[in-house]
């Protein structure tokens, strides 16, 4: 019931959003939106940690003849999507950057003054992010379809579920109206999503039409059912029903899940859409469309493995050679790269390697190392494109000398989008770069920090079901990996910078006062130095950043959260 309510509310706020939307005639009024939203999310997972005490108790909960399941696999996720997707709303429900002033910084002036600054020439000029309005509201339409995905058992809810999520991701990627490359990347995206889910749709026809039920635990039961009865009857009507028809349909089902998630070799549309599209987008588009695809194959694959089959080829092959030619794919084409956000998106494509390894083992060991990669990749990534966006935010000060970098598409909704950019950024902002150093140590499984761990997890279990050359593969392309990874960090703190303070700003003076309820107390001077990043963006990059470099004093948690998840799972 719990379940139920969460959604009604997400619901129910799309459906007050839309009003609010079509009433309102101020766009700035998006950054409320957006914290409207985020409470939204957070009274969402309150629910679901209390619905998750439910669900332990029955094994799993029911609705709707299967369309609705929910299990501690599933609960556990929907917390973690609906955190993701609060964090990343963060980044447009709170202005980017602060005046700092050290005599107004103590706790009791920040809850009781008001600081006003008049200088239009440091207010964000960087996107239209706090001018959309619809921007909250298309990602509850895709957190809705991510959530029904994760829960559903039923070939109707299965493809609603995808298309919601996938319509609500082609709006996003085309949302900024003034630029060029985001309306192509994401036409791009569209017209390749939708040859994706003409493969869905096959197979979930091909599905029903050879069982007669669109439910997936139906079409488990007549199919082990109908090869326990050909193994012991010499009936001919025995064999009207072909079992081994559910290995071609959920071949061709995976393919359409493999394109959307971006796995090799249906993965060339994403390296031009992430680059393509603002940053800020991306950062959503490349996190939380991936989990509930996951965890969804995750399921089928499981009960899939656990029928009474005989045959001697199964679909998940189609994923070990998936996974094979995105570990080499992502490694060896993403050493060629130049722009930061299609070296990440090759790197995606690798790390979707590993993560397809680990579910196509489908043991207890696998699933755990499955479950732990998956949540911290996701936590990673989502660092990695927060201090990208915090980046972008700090060069508006400063000017280039590189030709190159003047010229760039679309440089107002994305900053950085040259490797060459961050060139001597450490003499910039040191806590920044080394917060990306971090991370970008933690993608290329550099010990001790959590990516290392969750590779050594991956490959023990690869190594104890006898995958030995996908995990010769994977540990060869992790080393070759370690080269574009390892050449940001030698731009950032070994290269020389080209910036310069902008001559507009260098020698600029802001005025400014200080209010204690509505009345003026003083007037204030300072200076450039004291515009700094907003709390929200340090704040939650210095949580991201502490939870990959202090792994190795808390493992108990993750590890056995991704344990237990695995044992339920096998012992349902």
């Amino acid at each position: 019931m719990l379940n139920t309510f969460i959604l009604s509310i997400i619901i129910f706020s799309i459906i007050f959003l839309l009003l609010s939307n079509s009433l309102t005639s101020r766009r700035d009024k998006s950054i409320l939106y957006n914290r409207l939203t985020i409470s939204i999310l957070i009274y969402s997972v309150i629910l679901a940690l209390v619905g998750s005490y439910l669900v332990s108790l029955y094994r799993g909960i029911g609705l709707f003849g299967g369309l609705f399941n929910t299990t501690s696999i599933t609960q556990v996720f929907h917390i973690f999507i609906f955190i993701l997707s609060a964090l990343i709303l963060q980044l447009t429900a709170f202005y980017p950057r602060r005046v700092w002033l050290a005599d107004y910084s103590s706790i009791y002036k920040i809850v009781f003054y008001k600081f006003l600054y008049y200088s239009t020439k440091i207010v964000n000029k960087l996107a239209e992010q706090f001018k959309i309005i619809e921007y909250p509201l298309i990602i509850l339409f895709i957190i809705s379809g991510a959530i029904f995905l994760v829960s559903t058992s039923d070939l109707v809810s299965i493809f609603l579920s995808i298309e919601l999520q996938s319509y609500g991701l082609y709006l996003l990627s085309t949302l900024y109206r003034n630029s060029e490359l985001a309306t192509r990347g994401g036409l791009t995206y569209f017209l390749l999503g939708g040859l994706s889910s003409c493969f869905i749709l096959l197979g979930t026809s091909l599905l029903y039409t050879n069982s007669g039920s669109s439910n997936l635990d139906g079409i488990y039961v007549i199919t082990s059912l109908s090869e326990l009865v050909q193994e012991n009857s010499n009936d001919p009507s025995a064999t009207l029903y072909s079992s081994y028809y559910i290995n071609f349909a959920f071949l061709i089902l995976s393919i359409g899940f493999l394109f959307k998630a971006s796995a090799a070799p249906f993965h060339f549309w994403s390296p031009d859409v992430y680059d393509a599209i603002p940053t800020i987008v991306t950062t959503f588009v490349a996190i939380v469309a991936k989990i509930s695809i996951f965890i969804f194959l995750l399921e089928l694959i499981h009960y899939t493995s656990n029928m009474l089959f005989s045959f001697q080829y199964s679909w998940t092959s189609n994923l070990l050679l998936s996974s094979l030619l995105s570990l080499i794919i992502g490694t060896v084409v993403g050493l060629t790269q130049f722009r930061i956000k299609r070296l990440f998106a090759y790197s995606t494509i690798s790390h979707v390697g590993f993560i397809l390894l680990a579910l196509s083992i489908n043991s207890i060991e696998s699933i755990q190392a499955f479950i732990f990669y998956l949540m911290q990749y996701s936590i990673s990534n989502l660092n990695a494109f927060i201090i990208l966006i915090s980046i972008g935010f700090s060069l508006y000060f400063l000017n280039s000398s590189n030709k190159e970098e003047k010229e760039l598409e679309d440089k107002n909704n994305s900053p950085v989008q040259l490797i060459s950019q961050l060139k001597g950024y450490f003499n910039i902002n040191p806590f920044l770069a080394l917060s990306l150093a971090i991370t970008i140590f933690s993608f290329a499984g550099i010990p001790p920090l959590i990516g290392f761990f969750a590779k050594q997890m991956v490959l023990s279990a690869a190594l104890d079901n006898g995958y030995i050359f996908l995990s010769f593969v994977a540990i060869l392309t992790s080393v070759i990996g370690a080269v574009y990874y390892l050449n940001i960090i030698k731009q950032i703190f070994f290269d020389a910078e080209e910036y310069r303070v902008n001559e507009d700003l260098e020698n600029l003076t802001i005025q400014g006062s200080i209010s204690k309820t509505n009345k003026l107390v003083q007037n204030v001077t300072f200076e450039l130095n004291s515009v700094v990043l907003s709390k929200s963006l340090t704040i939650t990059i210095s949580i991201l950043t502490l939870m990959t470099i202090l792994f190795i004093f808390m493992p108990r948690e993750w590890l056995n959260l991704a344990n237990i998840l695995a044992l339920i799972l096998f012992n349902t």
